[in-house]
C-alpha cells in the first residue's frame, strides 16, 4: 500500500520533471490520482509512464495555450493546444460552470487534446455551485460497432454528476464499451482470463484473452452483442464521438490518436487531437436548489430502501462503490500491483526522483 501523499508527490514531480508549470503539474497529478482512490486502477497512476512516453513522442504539449476559439453566451469551442487533457478538461468545464453561472447552463466542446483521466472527476467539478455536471470523451478507437470487424469508436465514457442535500452526490460514471481497455491491462498484469463478451478477435468471434487487441480484435460496446443491447452502447458512443469530436473539430471515430505512444497516427487527420463534451447545468435554472436537493434526498433514499436480490447487501446508488474506496483508500492507502510498481520505479530512475 501506498500512501496518498507518497503517490500524490511522486507523481507531481513526474510532471514538473516533463515540463508542466507547477499549477498544472499539481492538477494533472489530482485528476490522474483521483482514478486510483475512487478504486479506477485502469485510469491512475498506472497510466503515467504512459504520459510520458507522448510526451517524448511529441505528442503532449506540456505548456499549453488552452483557449476559448468560438463562443456564445451559453457555449464554447476550446481549444487544448495539444496540453494533458488531465489539465484541459477541468480548464474547459472551468468554463461550462462560467457560461451557466450566466445562461443557466454552459457546454462546452474540445479539441486539440488529449486523454483526460476519469470522467467522475470533471463532472463532480459542478457538485460544489449547486449544478449538474456532465463529462464525455472520445478516446483511442478500439472498440468495434455492432455486426463489424473493425476498430472504429473508443471506450468513449459518460459521466453525470447531480448534488444532493444530506446524501452523498449521484455520480454515475461508465463506459460506454462493455468494459474499459485499462481493465483489460489490469487482466494482462494479472495473467488472468477476461469474461466472455468484452472483447472478440479479429474475425468477429468471443474471446477470453486479454491481450486479443494485440492480434488484430477490439472491443466490444455495452451490451456485448445485438441480443444483449450492443446496438445501445455502439449508439451512445456514436452520440459522446460527435459531441465530443465532430462539433468541436477533434479527430473522431478511427482517427482518434492511439494512446500508447508507439502506435503511429493516422494520415490525412480530419481534426485535431482527442475531443472532449462537457457541462455545466445550474440546478436553479429550472427550480429552486434546495427543492430539488430535498427530492435528491429522497429519491436516492427510496432506492437505497428497495428490495434486494438474496446475497446482496443494498440497492447501490451510482458513485457509491468509488466513494467507499475513497474512504479507505484515503485511510489504508493505494495498492499497486507489481508491473505498476516497476514502471513507477523506472520513471523514478529516470527523473532522479525516489517512489
Amino acid at each position: 500500500m501506498y500512501p496518498y501523499r507518497q503517490l500524490f508527490d511522486f507523481t507531481q514531480e513526474v510532471f514538473l520533471h516533463m515540463g508542466c508549470p507547477e499549477e498544472d503539474a499539481r492538477l494533472a497529478t489530482e485528476v490522474l490520482l483521483a482514478a486510483d482512490l475512487r478504486g479506477v486502477d485502469s485510469h491512475g497512476v498506472a497510466r503515467l509512464s504512459g504520459y510520458v512516453r507522448l510526451w517524448e513522442a511529441g505528442r503532449i504539449n506540456t505548456k499549453p495555450n488552452v483557449r476559448v476559439v468560438h463562443e456564445t453566451p451559453s457555449t464554447a469551442t476550446v481549444d487544448g493546444d495539444a496540453g494533458l487533457g488531465l489539465v484541459v478538461a477541468p480548464r474547459a468545464m472551468a468554463v461550462a460552470k462560467q457560461k451557466a453561472e450566466q445562461a443557466g447552463s454552459g457546454w462546452v466542446s474540445v479539441k486539440n487534446s488529449n486523454h483526460f483521466g476519469i470522467a467522475g472527476y470533471h463532472a463532480m467539478m459542478a457538485l460544489e455551485q449547486d449544478m449538474i455536471g456532465i463529462a464525455m470523451t472520445n478516446a483511442s478507437p478500439l472498440v468495434a460497432p455492432t455486426f463489424s470487424t473493425d476498430r472504429m469508436l473508443g471506450t468513449n465514457p459518460i459521466a453525470v454528476a447531480v448534488p444532493a442535500k444530506n446524501q452523498p452526490p449521484f455520480v454515475a460514471d461508465l463506459a460506454t464499451a462493455a468494459a474499459a481497455n485499462g481493465k483489460l491491462e489490469i487482466l494482462q498484469r494479472k495473467e488472468k482470463k477476461a469474461p466472455l463478451g468484452w472483447i472478440q478477435t479479429k474475425e468477429g468471434q468471443d474471446s477470453d484473452n486479454p491481450n486479443e487487441l494485440k492480434a488484430g480484435g477490439a472491443l466490444l460496446p455495452l451490451g456485448s452483442d445485438r441480443d444483449h443491447g450492443s446496438h445501445k452502447g455502439y449508439a451512445l458512443a456514436s452520440v459522446v464521438d460527435i459531441l465530443s469530436a465532430v462539433l468541436s473539430g477533434a479527430n473522431y471515430g478511427p482517427w482518434v490518436p492511439p494512446f500508447v505512444a508507439f502506435l503511429p497516427v493516422a494520415d490525412n487527420l480530419p481534426g485535431e487531437g482527442i475531443g472532449h463534451f462537457l457541462g455545466a447545468m445550474r440546478v436553479d435554472a429550472f427550480r429552486p436548489a434546495e427543492d430539488f436537493k430535498q427530492h435528491m434526498d429522497n429519491w436516492i433514499g427510496t432506492f437505497r430502501k428497495a428490495n434486494v436480490v438474496k446475497g446482496e447487501r443494498s440497492v447501490l446508488i451510482p458513485g457509491d462503490p468509488e466513494r467507499e474506496m475513497e474512504e479507505i483508500r484515503l485511510i489504508e492507502g493505494i495498492p499497486l500491483l507489481p508491473p505498476v510498481e516497476r514502471d513507477l520505479e523506472a520513471l523514478g530512475q529516470r527523473f532522479g526522483i525516489k517512489l
